[in-house]
């Protein structure tokens, strides 16, 4: 058996159960990190040279990689807030990791297999609710919903540990099509102001519905990849306008990072009236 052929297939880290069960011996096993083939990290966890290091810190604290560490294993969208720090989880009453990482010490919410070195969805997800902020777990678990395709029902049947969990299920529409989106959804209902997304108007969905006319659309930061998408978009802002929406376009530099400017530009249209539908009354109740 070549075991450091073996180990990097299966992503450069092993338990030594999972070698010996395909073929391995234990001499063989003891020769492979002797010569240096394969680094010993706890008495079962070897790895090579490639490991991951998140994974190799997991596998010498006898622990899982959790919270936003997992989020970003996962590839979801991770907004620029999210906490940099190694998360890792380790069960209540298990001896202290001897390192400087952030430890979640849960009982699990769900299990995962025998020799993974990641926590599963639902804990990191009821992890992130109470280590992250309010705006980065709701971008976290919207973008958990797109990438694991759970649906808003889906989450709230879990026997969430934490309240912030189940505060957060309430908030989930599943609507959002970005992290963008979900942090101007966050933003705006700090601010008092309801929205509705993805309605179809003149045809064609907007991000954003605020009242019955003010339209906001967000480019993301991948946007407008072609020629064709800008000239679809500026299209059917025309065709918004000409209907008597008024339409506010915003970049996601703008959102993130000059939110001050979004915020005055949406409520000068409110005070103007621009969110009122012909024929409402002056003053309406947003």
């Amino acid at each position: 058996m070549d075991y450091g052929a073996w180990v990097e297939q299966r992503g450069g880290i092993a338990h030594r159960t999972a070698i010996l069960a395909a073929g391995g011996t234990p001499r063989g096993l003891q020769r492979a990190c002797a010569t240096g083939e394969l680094q010993r990290l706890r008495r079962y966890w070897v790895a090579t040279a490639s490991a991951p290091s998140d994974l190799r810190a997991a596998a010498a604290a006898t622990a899982k990689v959790a919270c936003a560490s997992a989020a970003r294993r996962r590839g979801w969208w991770m907004p620029p807030s999210t906490d940099h720090r190694l998360h890792l989880h380790v069960l209540p009453h298990a001896e202290r990791p001897r390192t400087d990482d952030v430890i979640h010490w849960t009982q699990p919410i769900a299990p995962t297999g025998r020799y993974s070195l990641i926590e599963s969805v639902h804990d990191s997800l009821d992890h992130i609710s109470v280590c992250a902020d309010a705006e980065t777990a709701a971008v976290l678990w919207e973008s958990a919903c797109r990438t694991e395709r759970f649906t808003p029902a889906d989450l709230r049947r879990v026997r969430w540990r934490s309240a912030s969990a189940r505060e957060l299920c309430e908030q989930m529409t599943g609507l959002h099509d970005s992290g963008l989106e979900t942090i101007f959804a966050v933003r705006m209902r700090s601010a008092g102001v309801a929205v509705r997304f993805q309605q179809v108007v003149a045809g064609h969905p907007v991000d954003a519905l605020i009242g019955e006319r003010l339209v906001v659309q967000l480019d993301g930061f991948a946007f407008h990849s072609t020629s064709a998408d800008r000239t679809r978009d500026v299209a059917h802002d025309r065709e918004l306008v000409a209907r008597g929406y008024t339409v506010l376009r915003f970049t996601y530099a703008e959102v993130l990072h000059r939110w001050d400017v979004v915020e005055r530009s949406i409520a000068r249209a409110i005070a103007q009236g621009a969110h009122l539908g012909f024929g409402d009354p002056l003053r309406i109740r947003i």
